[in-house]
């Protein structure tokens, strides 16, 4: 987040990840020689797909909330995220809406530095929401203590 336009942001190397089937509807995914997360269509060893997803979209907008507070020197000293991921009735059951709620505390954060750093996460350096179908609302709450 340096000020940086997204056109004009450096462009990164691009994601690389292997998926391994563990058997069943079961797969260990992670990059070559790095670590591994367990995915698991029964959800009973690891998350499903869809509960990976809206993880890897609260984790991205907390990664950016945590560096824009830090970065008004009121760091975050804990932070936890309630996500509701509603799917349609269809097939495929994707999402139709998101809800994050954000649990955030720290001394010296204000409510509006917060919201901001939630609303610019979000809404501007996000790359998981941003490769989400537009049509998919992503909404926020904040709690703060």
């Amino acid at each position: 987040m340096t000020g940086e336009t997204k056109e004009s942001a450096p462009r990164k190397p691009p994601s690389r990840v292997k998926v391994t089937w563990a058997g069943g509807e079961r797969f260990d995914t992670g990059r070559p020689g790095g670590p591994t997360a367990r995915i698991d269509g029964t959800g009973e060893t690891g998350q499903g797909p869809v509960d990976t997803l809206v993880s890897a979209l609260a984790s991205c907008a907390a990664i950016d909330v945590v560096e824009i507070l830090s970065k008004r020197r009121t760091p975050v000293q804990t932070l936890s995220v309630d996500v509701l991921g509603e799917r349609v009735d269809g097939v495929p059951r994707r999402l139709r809406h998101v809800t994050l709620d954000f649990h955030i505390t720290g001394d010296g954060i204000e409510r509006v530095h917060a919201e901001r750093a939630i609303d610019l996460a979000i809404n501007k350096y996000c790359s998981v929401r941003d490769s989400l179908a537009n049509d998919i609302p992503v909404e926020w709450k904040l709690t703060l203590d």
